[in-house]
């Protein structure tokens, strides 16, 4: 499966989200496949993120490959995870379009996030595109209701919603300063943060 992770707009953890959800697919699938590298992570951002975030904590579990939307990538993956830049251009979009199982849009439950992830659906709707779905991360803890308000909003809007979200949690900024994921962070909050990408990564299989 290819799946973009993408979206108008930054710091709303689409890079945690390519990150944490390529890792969750190496783990995943590692003990059927024949090869011990299995999922394949593109850093297509320009901003380098995911390449940092991995060279802070190599070795890295994940092969993280530096490049752009368009570049083919090598084979022998049976997943790549492609972190896109925060505004790609209506080229790059419409081929991460076309050689994408799974367009992925994280947002955060604040109002300038839903109206640029707004700017991306409209922009995947005028081309056809409509294997995607938003995934709500950095969403606050109960009683905070910011999280529940924005899902009722993209719901009456009828667009495509993951059914699991990304609670919002201080490990993520710890995780990407030692260069690991959360999963390898000892505190009970991170196992939390992991079991939320766990789900939606069970949720992309499914």
């Amino acid at each position: 499966m290819n799946i973009a992770v993408l979206g108008f707009k930054g710091g709303v953890g689409k890079t945690t989200t390519a990150v944490h959800l390529a890792l969750y697919l190496q783990q995943r699938c590692a003990a059927q496949a024949s090869t011990p590298q299995v999922s394949l992570l593109l850093d297509a951002d320009p901003n380098r993120s995911a390449s940092r975030w991995a060279e802070r904590g190599s070795p890295f579990p994940v092969k993280v490959l530096a490049g752009d939307p368009t570049m083919s990538t090598p084979g022998g993956f049976q997943h790549t995870l492609i972190d896109t830049p925060a505004r790609p251009t209506p080229e790059q979009l419409s081929l991460l379009a076309e050689r994408c199982e799974l367009l992925l849009l994280p947002c955060s439950p604040d109002a300038l996030a839903l109206d640029a992830l707004m700017l991306t659906v409209n922009a995947l709707d005028r081309l056809g595109a409509k294997h995607y779905k938003v995934l709500l991360t950095l969403v606050p803890p109960w009683p905070n209701r910011d999280g529940a308000e924005a899902r009722s909003f993209l719901k009456q809007a009828g667009i495509p919603l993951c059914h699991h979200s990304i609670r919002r949690t201080v490990a993520f900024q710890r995780a990407a300063l030692e260069g690991v994921c959360v999963n390898q962070l000892p505190d009970p909050r991170a196992k939390q943060a992991w079991s939320d990408y766990v789900a939606v990564g069970e949720e992309i299989l499914s």
